[in-house]
């Protein structure tokens, strides 16, 4: 799978978590609140792993606007870790603990979606379709190495299994991804 399309996918998977925290935060269920944060956070720590380790590395030089969104990017990574370890170092029973979450998810959304509209669509101008195909193989393999769902854990599903769970998982899109997108996006389903 084409590199950029593998981050949009854990970009639309976090954005089913934090949908399903903020209906979580609005039914005042902090178990479910706690659970979904801890996902989150284990998320994040795979995306950020995955871009600063091979992603962003292989792509800075490419060019001068790619090298800017890349530092830029860091950054907002940096900004993301901190938050992410005030609230792991936090009681989640209190008002500033959801607050801290809200804040995570507010800068985590506003990295995603500069990197869908500026940065990618760069990357994809100066790269070739081959070249992020390999790049991608290179992203999966690592998240494997780091205990995250990869493609491979949903490649027995069929399209219809893959829908379901993303309309459980509250994934954006779901209707208009093709099967590959689904099983990218998806978390797999709980073991039996």
């Amino acid at each position: 799978m084409d590199a950029t399309e593998l981050l949009t996918a854990d970009h639309n998977r976090l954005r089913g978590l934090f949908a399903r925290f903020e209906s979580a935060k609005e039914e005042d269920d902090l178990e479910q609140m706690t659970a979904l944060t801890a996902t989150i956070l284990a998320e994040l720590e795979v995306h950020t792993t995955i871009e600063e380790e091979i992603f962003y590395p292989e792509l800075v030089d490419l060019n001068e606007e790619i090298h800017e969104s890349i530092t830029e990017g860091i950054e907002e990574h940096n900004v993301a870790k901190k938050q992410m370890a005030e609230v792991a170092g936090m009681p989640p029973d209190t008002d500033e603990w959801a607050a801290k979450v809200t804040v995570l998810l507010e800068v985590v959304e506003h990295h995603k979606d500069e990197e869908e509209s500026t940065l990618f669509p760069k990357v994809r101008s100066a790269t070739s379709a081959d070249d992020r195909e390999q790049l991608g193989v290179r992203l999966d393999a690592r998240k494997a190495q780091l205990g995250a769902p990869t493609l491979a854990d949903k490649s027995d599903l069929t399209k219809q299994e893959l829908v379901d769970l993303a309309k459980e998982q509250e994934i954006p899109g779901r209707s208009t991804m093709s099967q590959e997108e689904l099983a990218a996006t998806v978390a797999p389903p709980p073991s039996p």
